[in-house]
């Protein structure tokens, strides 16, 4: 006979496999689930974890728009460096 386990444990679970590292089969033991659920639940994770094509857009662009910023400060740098070394 199956238990409930609310979505709050299962995410409980999940993260103690995924962030604390801990074994799926110690996981299981410790929550008193089998190791097959958690293998499950692990698998469910991963394929509902993927990105849109819409997020990676919006990451493309900001990874650009940062780009554009570091060029921006690194070219002011090196520009007082020139007026710094030329004024001596």
């Amino acid at each position: 006979m199956s238990q409930y386990i609310s979505p709050e444990q299962r995410a409980k679970v999940i993260a103690s496999v995924k962030e604390d590292g801990m074994s799926i089969m110690h996981a299981a033991k410790t929550h008193s689930i089998s190791e097959k659920t958690v293998r499950k639940w692990l698998r469910q994770q991963t394929r509902n974890a993927h990105t849109s094509s819409t997020e990676v857009q919006r990451l493309r662009q900001e990874v650009q728009d940062l780009r554009a910023i570091i060029g921006k400060v690194v070219y002011h740098q090196e520009t007082k460096k020139k007026s710094t070394f030329l004024s001596s």
